[in-house]
């Protein structure tokens, strides 16, 4: 199997991507999740005096990110697209894919394993998985997928805040592709979408905007495929030319 992360925003280093089986990524909630986030740190800081847990470091996706990042993968996908987003999102997700011609799905809760406990109300444990497919009688039957995932123990290789367990992008990715399938993760983070794209049998395409994070995904994807005989034969492609 191929496993291709590339450094830069989607927009550019994936320009060259005409078509790919399935989209599955977890890119950035709305402005709402982000700002929340945040506040809890400060919240957490000012009471302990440690800072326990980190700010986002990555800009909020607007509705219009939403819109144009539909809009650019629906027609170059052939199979579902199965997003991640927050409940401020939701909406958005749903009628771009529906403005894109494909049959949206309602939302498909992602159980997280730590909830939010702090704060004056309910504490927050889910985000949500947006599905689409087109709209043949190709996907009209045999996806009998699940209406919901998880609790699956958090990440223990998180390069970044938010970042998925394997487990839980293992079971997407096999519930929303078939072997031999190209999978594209746009917004890859620490590779987990491409990492269980090729434990799977598929190939994955992907993009990280953040060159730390780059540079530690693409270590993880060289190790997992030298310690394990899981990718047969297999391949990490680079970028030969990263701006530094």
């Amino acid at each position: 199997m191929n496993l291709d992360l590339r450094c830069g925003q989607w927009q550019e280093v994936l320009a060259d991507i005409g078509e790919v089986d399935a989209v599955i990524c977890d890119p950035p909630y709305g402005a709402r999740t982000h700002k929340g986030h945040n506040k809890a740190s400060d919240q957490v800081r000012s009471a302990t005096g440690q800072k326990t847990r980190a700010d986002l470091h990555y800009t909020h996706w607007t509705p219009d990110d939403v819109r144009a990042f539909v809009a650019h993968w629906a027609p170059r996908c052939t199979g579902w697209m199965a997003c991640m987003t927050s409940d401020d999102l939701i909406p958005v997700w749903r009628q771009a894919y529906a403005d894109a011609g494909r049959y949206d799905f309602a939302p498909v809760g992602v159980l997280t394993y730590h909830p939010r406990l702090t704060g004056d109300g309910p504490g927050s444990g889910l985000v949500y998985l947006m599905v689409s497919r087109p709209k043949s009688r190709k996907f009209q039957g045999g996806w009998s997928n699940p209406p919901w995932y998880g609790p699956y123990y958090p990440c223990t290789e998180k390069m970044h805040i938010g970042g998925k367990p394997l487990d839980l992008m293992k079971k997407i990715v096999s519930d929303y592709s078939r072997e031999g399938d190209i999978v594209c993760d746009p917004c890859a983070g620490g590779a987990t979408t491409l990492l269980a794209a090729g434990e799977l049998g598929r190939h994955a395409v992907g993009a990280e905007c953040d060159r730390n994070t780059y540079v530690k995904a693409l270590d993880r994807l060289r190790l997992a495929v030298n310690q394990q005989s899981l990718f047969a034969p297999a391949q990490v492609l680079v970028q030969d030319d990263l701006p530094w």
